[in-house]
């Protein structure tokens, strides 16, 4: 059937022989139905690929579509970014009845149970989180998805449950590329330190295990000492590292997982540290400029947070109001932010001579993003 003949519930009920009554209440899960009709009107509606005029369904029930948007407080202003994705993609259809509530809870793991069920006690429409402890979480999916309540992932997955969507960076080629690029700057021989946050967080451990795989695998002579976790608190990031670096102190090389890098770096400096090591970051921060300009870090990898923002919304919104389902997994590639590129990112200097980050540069990449979902798309 062509794309632009929209397949209609006449449609299904004329190849199965039903009333149009019958299919509605079958796609709608009536109790009242058969289950061997509702998997029948279920399977040739997937077929025909029929897409429920769900616009139509809430123009004329006179209400708005509620969306709750679940982030942690803050990380290297990270999360700020995720946000204001969220809510610039949401703008435009906010004048057609879309309401966005924002909860924000203390960090991953402390706060996102609470948030999760606030959010299915409300009624909400949609939900877009960023999820931590997938055991901890595992109960709210799970009504969430008996309420048939839509959730997608932003920033970090969550396997294993059932959801829309989710929408990262690619972990696995961040962690990947920073392990190549360290063995290579080290000449295949080095023993690498890794500040880490919480394992039990999916994207900490992607990026943790394409590291070392990475290194197993290509650079065997490299020694991968176990990951310095943290839970994101900046104490704890500085306490943890500056005492592993006081144990080991022959180290080569240091990479920076995750975003909350500012006190990493600050423990390199007091353990003595500063300019001996190679080390690699993730995403960008304004104390990470003038190391990377001095050559102290020599790169960072960013990840895209306002992209992943701005796509999240855009996926639930097509899926709630034109039907439309998205690809179960949107992964977008990391940027590589080097000396060599870093102006790129930075606005000519102030009065003081001070730079400042050009958060335009690093979240306008609105036609990358279009063309990174198509090839995705193509290899679903």
């Amino acid at each position: 059937m062509a794309q632009h003949n929209r397949v209609t519930l006449q449609d299904i009920a004329v190849a199965l022989g039903l009333s149009t009554g019958t299919v509605s209440r079958a796609l709608q899960d009536h109790p009242g139905i058969n289950a061997m009709t509702k998997v029948k009107v279920l399977s040739i509606a997937k077929k025909l690929g029929y897409q429920p005029n769900l616009a139509a369904r809430y123009l004329s029930s006179k209400r708005s579509l509620k969306i709750s948007v679940n982030t942690p407080k803050e990380s290297a202003y990270f999360y700020t970014l995720v946000r204001r994705g969220i809510d610039d993609e949401a703008e435009s259809f906010k004048m057609t009845g879309i309401e966005l509530k924002h909860r924000i809870f203390p960090s991953l793991l402390e706060g996102e149970v609470e948030a999760f069920e606030e959010s299915l006690g409300e009624g909400v429409d949609g939900i877009i989180l960023v999820p931590g402890d997938i055991s901890r979480l595992r109960g709210c999916f799970r009504r969430a998805s008996r309420a048939r309540i839509p959730v997608i992932c932003v920033v970090s997955d969550a396997p294993g449950v059932e959801k829309l969507a989710s929408v990262t960076v690619n972990t696995a080629s961040s962690g990947a590329i920073a392990a190549e690029l360290m063995a290579r700057f080290l000449c295949g021989r080095a023993r690498i330190a890794i500040s880490s946050g919480d394992l039990r967080i999916s994207d900490h451990a992607q990026k943790f295990n394409a590291f070392k795989n990475t290194m197993d695998s290509l650079y065997p002579d490299v020694q991968v000492y176990p990951p310095v976790e943290n839970h994101g608190l900046p104490t704890e990031a500085y306490d943890r590292m500056l005492a592993f670096l006081k144990r080991q102190s022959d180290l080569d090389g240091l990479y920076i997982s995750t975003g909350s890098g500012a006190p990493v770096l600050r423990a390199v400096e007091d353990a003595g540290l500063a300019g001996k090591l190679t080390i690699f970051a993730t995403n960008i921060f304004q104390d990470l400029v003038s190391r990377i300009q001095s050559g102290s870090v020599a790169g960072t990898l960013y990840e895209r947070p306002y992209s992943q923002g701005r796509l999240a919304f855009r996926y639930l919104r097509e899926y709630l109001i034109e039907g439309t389902w998205p690809p179960t997994r949107i992964q977008l590639a990391p940027l590589l932010i080097m000396r060599s590129n870093l102006d790129s990112f930075l606005m000519p200097a102030d009065g003081r001579g001070k730079q400042r980050i050009k958060q335009s540069e690093l979240i306008s990449r609105a036609s990358e993003d279009e063309l990174l979902l198509r090839e995705v798309q193509m290899w679903l």
